[in-house]
């Protein structure tokens, strides 16, 4: 599979009605707000997290996901998974095959390993540096989509490396000015024996934009191919809506847009995209307030709409676009 070639930055929308985004827990878990734009926030792990969320549903490997139904950190699931991945022999030889170099140090490796020692404790020497290193660099080139998507960063004794991930994404905001639902109802959540109260926050409508960039030279590093990013793009949009919770139904996408960029060309070329994207209610509506719908917004795409038309052949070499039904956009 071949690595991309090209930048790209893109453009994602999706709008949430009646429910809570992105629980503040500082703030009692209420909606994330900007209270002096009074603007709705979600922060881009809490995206990144639907999206790896999705993958897993789809059967793909995921690195930033529970080990045996527990949360781990990173450092943990990754002694886990080398563990797994090398304690049988069978998926061992599967694993260094077509590198005879490395095979053969894993080999030595074994040979020297005593009895009551894990492999990943027998591979934790200086002189194991290189082979540790192509493991590292294989699990993530072949194995956790996540990483080649987003990156991640190693702490393990004698298996210390960053990864910064090629695709990279701002906090999100609301294009409208959003307002909590007025309600003072409480929840009960049950727990395997007991339950807890607690208040129920919601908004009535937001429209969230996120800006995100795609980087050639980080894909270099992870080995992010043309399919991993078809991957991105169809989990990007289908990850929200298929993975409902109580307090996170009724969120749907309504546009993504992505520029690839002409060679020569690098990220944020023109700008965070978002700003290119007008949003006021409705002249029927005439109030924030009383938004609550996509159809109670006049939002308007003609400057990105134009600034595409004006750069294709240009900076642009293809733009990729997935609208919902009734979104308009010409390119």
């Amino acid at each position: 599979m071949s690595i991309i070639q090209n930048n790209s930055d893109f453009l994602f929308l999706y709008e949430a009605i009646n429910c809570n985004p992105n629980g503040d827990p500082d703030q009692e878990n209420k909606p994330r707000m900007d209270y002096d734009t009074q603007t709705n926030l979600v922060t881009d792990t809490r995206l990144k997290r639907y999206i790896r969320d999705y993958f897993m549903q789809e059967g793909f490997d995921v690195f930033v996901a529970m080990e045996e139904g527990s949360k781990v950190n990173p450092d943990t699931k990754f002694v886990a998974v080398v563990e797994r991945l090398l304690a049988e022999p069978s998926k061992a030889t599967q694993f260094f095959e077509g590198n005879e170099e490395m095979a053969k140090s894993y080999a030595e490796v074994i040979k020297e390993k005593k009895d009551s020692e894990g492999v990943f404790k027998a591979l934790q020497t200086k002189k194991n540096k290189k082979l540790n290193y192509f493991i590292l660099e294989k699990l993530v080139r072949d194995t956790f989509l996540d990483i080649r998507l987003f990156g991640s960063a190693f702490a393990v004794k004698e298996f210390t490396r960053a990864y910064t991930g090629p695709v990279q994404i701002n906090w999100g905001y609301s294009l409208n000015k959003v307002y909590q639902i007025d309600s003072n109802s409480i929840v009960t959540i049950m727990n395997d024996d007991s339950s807890t109260f607690g208040k129920d926050y919601r908004v009535h409508y937001s429209l969230l934009s996120f800006h995100g960039v795609v980087n050639k030279h980080a894909a270099k590093t992870t080995g992010l191919s043309d399919n991993d990013m078809e991957k991105f793009r169809d989990g990007i949009w289908n990850a929200i809506p298929s993975l409902p919770t109580r307090s996170k139904l009724n969120q749907y996408p309504k546009l993504y847009m992505e520029i690839i960029y002409n060679d020569g060309y690098h990220n944020g070329h023109f700008g965070d995209l978002r700003n290119l994207v007008k949003c006021e209610p409705h002249d029927k509506i005439g109030d924030y307030k009383k938004v609550r719908n996509y159809n109670d917004l006049m939002v308007d795409f003609s400057a990105l709409e134009k600034l595409i038309a004006d750069n294709k052949g240009g900076a642009i070499k293809d733009v990729i676009i997935k609208t919902a039904e009734g979104i308009s956009f010409n390119s």
